[in-house]
């Protein structure tokens, strides 16, 4: 090549240039990727978070009624009525925290015995709790209210996400 062809070729050259902006859309498929696996993280998330307040409800609403029971024995005095109250309100929960086969058939000392082995110790065959199994045979007299429905009040918030 000539000087003078060179001269010309080199003037033909346009200055440096920048390319232009990255437009934001679309985004890249790495982009959709993320977002694709932070949507499925949201959901399961969101899940999680709807299926733990589901396991809730049965302990939150036994609360509930237990301190309506305690209201209603500050109401009444009767002790009696408490205590059977408080085996009723022990026993739906319990069959909805556990498999029925495994709690419907329960009585006497053997219900005892389940309640303290899934969260109790020995509190209801030899504590207060003893008053579920006797109380409608003993004196009203003998029978700790306060201490049962403390008991109670433990054992529904030990298992509040119990075995199901």
């Amino acid at each position: 090549m000539t000087p003078e062809a060179l001269a010309e070729a080199l003037a033909e050259l346009r200055g440096w240039h920048l390319p232009g902006p990255v437009p934001w859309w679309p985004p890249a498929p790495g982009w959709w990727l993320l977002g694709l696996i932070l949507l499925a993280l949201v959901a399961a998330g969101a899940a999680w978070a709807r299926h733990r307040y589901r396991r809730g409800a049965a302990a939150r609403a036994a609360q509930r009624e237990l301190a309506a029971l305690e209201v209603e024995l500050a109401r009444t005095g009767d002790v009696a009525a408490f205590v059977r109250a408080l085996s009723r309100l022990l026993r739906r929960f319990a069959l909805a925290r556990f498999p029925p086969g495994e709690v419907a058939a329960l009585t006497g000392e053997r219900w005892l015995a389940f309640l303290d082995r899934h969260g109790g110790g020995w509190a209801f065959r030899t504590g207060a709790g003893r008053a579920l199994a006797e109380g409608p045979y003993r004196p009203v007299a003998e029978v700790k209210a306060g201490e049962l429905a403390a008991l109670v009040r433990a054992w529904v918030a030990h298992n509040a996400r119990g075995a199901r």
